[in-house]
This record gives structure tokens, C-alpha cells and sequence, in this order.
């Protein structure tokens, strides 16, 4: 093609000889696709709360929405993180559980939800709920501790208690309090999964002090349609 260009008097002959008797190749742009990601699936928030009070120092457990909120720590299923949110900007918090196809926690609906109640006009029993030992109970007649069941389900115990949560944060070691509740945000997660997946937990029975399985028929599409209810018939 360069021979016939110089033929035709198309390039001129000095202007070939000066850049070494080959034609510069051409290098076509490159256009930079940014991809954006794709999310897939339900939005399953893991939630887990500590609180700056015990129930001592508010009258009792019927006072939980006096006991005030240190920390609480979410994961969300679709982002893939752990995200914490103080008192200051617990707003962001109910923003996010607004976003959920299904949040899910342990004994939630009982502890959880009525501190966070003190925060907000919204009535939190409206968003579609998963609580793990409010379903526990009704299958067995009593209740398991997160610890117990990490235990002997998931081989991975607690490191700590909500009362040395409580010791932390009020000697402001807000670190140690935030990765105590992350952590169990983390368990809860797995223990939710472990049941999906296996479709039982394992627990110590109290009698014959041996390992029982607790057959439990969870399938996230029907806890979502049945917004959280649970024992599914």
C-alpha cells in the first residue's frame, strides 16, 4: 500500500525515507468500559445491637427502650460488608433495614427492635423479620443461647458477654465493643446460613447431655414471601 501511495504521488518520497521507509502504524483509541456490578439475589441485613445501659440500671427488661444504643452493626448480603452505625447516625440504620428483603437476627424482635424503637416513630415490627431464637422456641418450647448453638453448631464460641460489652463502653473502648457486636452479627450470619444450607442446627440436649439436631425447614424465598415469619407448617 506505501509502494502505491508513493506511485499514485499520494506521499511524497522524502516524507516516506524520513520515517524509515515504513508508514507509522496506526493505534486505534482504547475506550475505557466501566463495568458496573451487578447485584444479585435477596438484600439479607444481619443486625445486631449493644446498648450503653443494662436492664438493672433501667428498672428491668420492660424498660429495654430507655437502655440506649452504643453500637449497632449490620451485614448486608448483597454489598458484602460489615457496617456500623452509632447514636449519632443511627438514621442510616433504619434507612438501610428499609432496603431489606428480609432482616435477620437473634431474639431481635424482643431486645433489639424495642431499644431501637426510642429512636424512631417507625414501627420496626413491620419490616420483614427473621428471628432466629423466636423461632427456636417455637419449635422447641424453650430457648437456646447464639452462644450454645455457635457452639456446638458452628464449633466457634463467643469471645464475650453483652455485660463486658457494657464494662467496654464505659470505659470507652468503643473498638472492643464494635468488634464484640460485629462478631455476632458474623454468627448469626452463620448460623442463619448453616440452617439454610443444612437444613438443621445442633444443639445439647439438657438431660442426656448429648448432641440433638433441631431439624429447621428454612428457605429464604418462603421466609421473604412470608415476610419472617418462621416455622413453616
Amino acid at each position: 500500500m506505501a509502494i502505491l501511495e508513493i506511485l499514485l504521488g499520494h506521499i511524497p518520497l522524502s516524507e516516506l525515507l524520513e520515517k524509515g521507509g515504513r508508514p507509522e502504524p496506526q493505534i486505534p483509541e482504547l475506550v475505557e468500559q466501566v463495568m458496573e456490578p451487578v447485584q444479585e439475589g435477596p438484600r439479607v441485613v444481619y443486625l445486631d445491637i449493644e446498648t450503653k445501659k443494662s436492664a438493672e440500671e433501667v428498672g428491668g427488661w420492660q424498660n429495654t427502650h430507655l437502655m440506649g444504643v452504643s453500637v449497632a452493626v449490620i451485614f448486608d448480603s448483597l454489598e458484602d460488608r460489615f457496617i456500623t452505625f452509632f447514636e449519632e447516625n443511627i438514621e442510616g440504620l433504619f434507612t438501610h433495614l428499609g432496603k431489606a428483603d428480609l432482616v435477620v437476627g437473634f431474639n431481635i424482635k424482643q431486645f433489639d427492635y424495642k431499644v431501637l424503637g426510642a429512636y424512631t416513630s417507625t414501627d420496626l415490627g413491620n419490616l420483614p423479620t427473621f428471628d432466629i431464637l423466636e423461632d427456636i422456641y417455637h419449635r422447641l418450647g424453650f430457648r437456646l443461647g447464639l452462644d450454645h448453638l455457635a457452639s456446638e453448631t458452628l464449633k466457634q464460641g463467643k469471645t464475650a458477654d453483652g455485660l463486658q460489652a457494657l464494662e467496654w463502653f464505659k470505659q470507652g473502648e468503643i473498638d472492643k465493643v464494635v468488634e464484640y457486636c460485629s462478631q455476632d452479627v458474623a454468627i448469626t450470619r452463620d448460623l442463619f446460613q448453616f440452617g439454610l444450607q443444612n437444613g438443621h442446627l445442633i444443639y445439647k440436649g439438657k438431660r442426656a447431655n448429648c448432641k440433638m439436631r433441631l431439624r429447621v425447614d428454612w428457605r429464604l424465598d418462603k421466609l421473604i414471601e412470608g415476610k419472617g415469619k418462621g416455622v413453616q407448617g
